[in-house]
C-alpha cells in the first residue's frame, strides 16, 4: 500500500442506511480502501450490503440490533482481533455495569496490515443522567489507551471512530450550557486528552483549525441543517505517522445517519 484512503462512519444502523439508499451514494462517491463502521446496530446475517468490492469483517454485540463495529478493506489485513485483551480486561476491570458488559457489546476491532493496526471503536456512552460514565472514565478509556499502546510497541496506530466526547470547546457549536453534560464531562474530555498526552495525534486538527466542523448532530431544532453539531469522531494517529497524513476531513454532506464519515488520506511511500 501507498497511497490509501481510509473513511470512519458510526452508521446509526446500517440496515437503515442501506434501505435509504445512503450506503450506494456514499460507496461510489467516496470510494475507500478501508472504511470502519460503528453502531451498526446488526449481525452479518441480517444484511447484504450491496456490491461494495470490501472483504467485512464484523463484530456486532451480542444484543440485538444494539452497538457493533465493522472493517470493510480492499487490502486483505494480516489479522482482526475483536475486543480488548484479556490482560487488558482484567487490569482495568473493565467488566459489567447495569447496561451490560461492554466487552459483549462489539465495540472495538483491530485490523493488522503491513505498516500500521487499524482500530475501529464505538466508545461507551456516558448516558444522560451519567450513569455510565464511571465506567467510561475509571475503565474504558484506561483501558483503551493501554492497548494502544501495546499494539503501538510493534507498528504505528490509527485509531478512528465514535469516542463520544467532544475534546475542546471548539469541537462542539455551544460548549457553555454543555459543561458537565455527556460529552462535555471533564472526566470524559480528559480521557481523550490522556491519548494526547501520550503522543496520539488527532489529524483533523493537522489540517483544520477552529469551531464549525461537527460530526454529529442532534435530530432535533433542524440542528444538522444551521450546523449545531459536535465533533466526536476522530481519527488518532500515532506521531510516527504525522509526516504520512496528506488530508484529514469531515464529510457531512453524506446523509443516512445521525453522524457524518470522516476520513483521512495517507502516502505511505
Amino acid at each position: 500500500m501507498q497511497m490509501i484512503k481510509i473513511f470512519s462512519w458510526n452508521v446509526n444502523g446500517i440496515r437503515a442506511v442501506v434501505n435509504k439508499g445512503a450506503w450506494d451514494t456514499f460507496i461510489k462517491q467516496s470510494d475507500p480502501d478501508i472504511l470502519c463502521l460503528q453502531e451498526i446496530k446488526a449481525k452479518p446475517e441480517q444484511i447484504s450490503l450491496p456490491e461494495n468490492k470490501l472483504i467485512n469483517y464484523w463484530y456486532s454485540a451480542e444484543k440485538p440490533g444494539y452497538s457493533g463495529v465493522a472493517i470493510l478493506t480492499k487490502p486483505e489485513p494480516l489479522r482482526v482481533i475483536n475486543g480488548f485483551p484479556e490482560d487488558i480486561i482484567k487490569t482495568y476491570s473493565v467488566t459489567g455495569d447495569v447496561y451490560g458488559d461492554p466487552n459483549m457489546e462489539g465495540r472495538i476491532s483491530v485490523a493488522e496490515y503491513q505498516d500500521f493496526w487499524l482500530v475501529s471503536v464505538y466508545t461507551p456512552n456516558a448516558k444522560d443522567d451519567l450513569s455510565r460514565l464511571s465506567l467510561r472514565h475509571e475503565h474504558w478509556d484506561p483501558a483503551f489507551l493501554a492497548y494502544l499502546m501495546q499494539l503501538e510497541k510493534t507498528k504505528p496506530i490509527i485509531a478512528c471512530g465514535d469516542f463520544n466526547v467532544a475534546h475542546t470547546p471548539d469541537d462542539l457549536a455551544n460548549p457553555k450550557p454543555n459543561i458537565g453534560k455527556k460529552g462535555f464531562t471533564t472526566e470524559e474530555r480528559h480521557g481523550f486528552q490522556s491519548f494526547i498526552d501520550a503522543g496520539f495525534i488527532d489529524s483533523f486538527r493537522l489540517f483544520h483549525e477552529g469551531n464549525g466542523f461537527y460530526t454529529w448532530w442532534s435530530h432535533f431544532a433542524n440542528a444538522r441543517a444551521r450546523n449545531i453539531g459536535w465533533r466526536i469522531d476522530y481519527f488518532l494517529i500515532s506521531n510516527t505517522l504525522k509526516d504520512k497524513v496528506i488530508a484529514a476531513d469531515i464529510h457531512p454532506l453524506f446523509l443516512g445517519s445521525d453522524h457524518c464519515p470522516i476520513s483521512i488520506t495517507l502516502d505511505l511511500k
